[in-house]
């Protein structure tokens, strides 16, 4: 969906933990048909990807752990919402000088702008 959405350029770092559905084949093979570089968080190691790690860690202590669905389509629209209703527009960060991720793109999307 990100992509599709998003459509990124080649070149972007992919990060994720060293779950098997991210170290699949599958999923390395769609990685690199984008062109992506996959980016991996050493095995009990969360400081080396802290921003991409604080976000999995808050997608399971906010989310996942306080939800019960009954359906595969329960639980991805209960994340989309997490995702794109509350951490995107409205979770601040203090990476992003306290702004929330789609606040602190649209700044940056303005300075690229003026330059």
């Amino acid at each position: 969906m990100a992509i599709k959405r998003r459509l990124p350029p080649k070149g972007l770092i992919y990060h994720s933990d060293l779950g098997s559905q991210y170290a699949s084949d599958s999923h390395r093979l769609l990685l690199k048909e984008y062109g992506f570089i996959q980016s991996m968080s050493g095995k009990g190691n969360c400081y080396d990807n802290a921003v991409a790690e604080s976000f999995f860690n808050a997608l399971k202590t906010e989310l996942i752990r306080k939800i019960t669905c009954d359906t595969r389509a329960q639980v991805s629209q209960a994340v989309f919402e997490y995702i794109e209703i509350f951490y995107n527009k409205k979770q601040l960060h203090s990476n992003n000088n306290y702004m929330s991720p789609d606040g602190f793109e649209a700044k940056m999307l303005q300075k690229e702008m003026a330059i």
